[in-house]
């Protein structure tokens, strides 16, 4: 009877290395399919985040930036050298009158009234180069002014699309009350503080009489321009007080009790600018203090306002 073969011990173990090979090889299809799955899935969140951000609003990078930046900054300045070329140029059919020479004649009103009623003056320059000058001044300050809403314009149009929608509405009417309280500062200059103060500077004259000669006033333009632009860029920055307590306010860094408990010294701070930013005369610097400490009251209760919106907000 005849055995049968012995079987090869190393061709016995060929199948399973053939099948453990053929298993990882398998394993190894998977993984990369499933690495690239997930990388397909995780590119697709790329995206649709992505799209989910884009929604509405515009990525950008830093040079965009800069370059909106510049082009906003190159409308206000362009805006604003025409609108200076535009008020020194002479008005057509004038004798080398300007826009620049109308506003100086309404800045020099309240003087003129006080004067003629005192019997009339006038206004002189001791330099040659000395009305040019102030025709230029003028005509910068006025053109300031006026480009102010469209420098304010460009910022908020730089700055919106980086604001979520509250802090667009909560931003909006601090950039709209800061013109107006300007000019409500700059109207109370010329309304009220420069008639009682050019009353009491004028006061000073004195009539000729015997063996005593007349001294009288005789303004030079330059420096009663100076004198005007002073008190009214004081006032109208004294004026921005609560816009400036009311951000601080809003960002937590004061609080009403804080403002209330530091009000003495407020008080003496509103003295010691109204004394550096106003002439040396006491109607002056009463007039500017007084409106200080006024809208210091009224930025405490405008912040107790905000505070209690703000905690209402949280209790909802």
């Amino acid at each position: 009877m005849t055995k049968p073969p012995k079987k090869n011990k190393a061709d016995s173990q060929k199948p399973e290395i053939i099948d453990e090979l053929t298993a990882n090889v398998e394993m190894d299809d998977d993984v990369q399919s499933d690495d690239a799955s997930s990388r397909d899935d995780y590119e697709t969140n790329i995206d649709d985040d992505t799209q989910a951000y884009d929604d509405g609003e515009v990525k950008m990078s830093l040079v965009a930036h800069l370059t909106e930046l510049r082009n906003r900054l190159g409308i206000a300045i362009a805006a604003f050298m025409i609108l200076f070329l535009i008020c020194v140029a002479p008005i057509p059919g004038t004798d080398n009158s300007s826009i620049a020479y109308h506003v100086f004649i309404f800045l020099q009103a309240p003087l003129a009234d006080v004067m003629e009623a005192r019997g009339g003056g006038r206004m002189i320059f001791t330099a040659l180069h000395e009305g040019f000058f102030t025709q230029i001044k003028v005509g910068f300050f006025t053109a300031l002014c006026v480009t102010f809403p469209i420098m304010s314009m460009q910022i908020w149009r730089f700055i919106a699309p980086g604001l979520y929608k509250n802090e667009k509405q909560a931003f909006l009417p601090f950039l709209i009350a800061t013109p107006v309280l300007f000019l409500m500062g700059a109207a109370m200059v010329y309304y009220v503080v420069t008639p009682l103060a050019w009353n009491f500077f004028i006061s000073f004259e004195m009539a000729a009489s015997e063996g005593a000669l007349a001294i009288e006033v005789e303004p030079r333009i330059s420096e009663y321009l100076s004198l005007v632009m002073r008190l009214i860029f004081a006032f109208g920055l004294a004026f921005e007080l609560p816009v400036v307590l009311l951000l601080l306010a809003r960002a937590g860094l004061v609080t009403p009790e804080g403002l209330a408990e530091k009000r003495k010294i407020a008080i003496v701070i509103a003295f010691v600018v109204a004394a550096i930013l106003t002439p040396p005369d006491v109607i002056s610097q009463v007039l500017l203090a007084t409106p200080i400490i006024l809208l210091y009251e009224i930025s405490i209760f405008g912040a107790k306002i905000m505070n209690k919106r703000r905690n209402d907000e949280f209790d909802d």
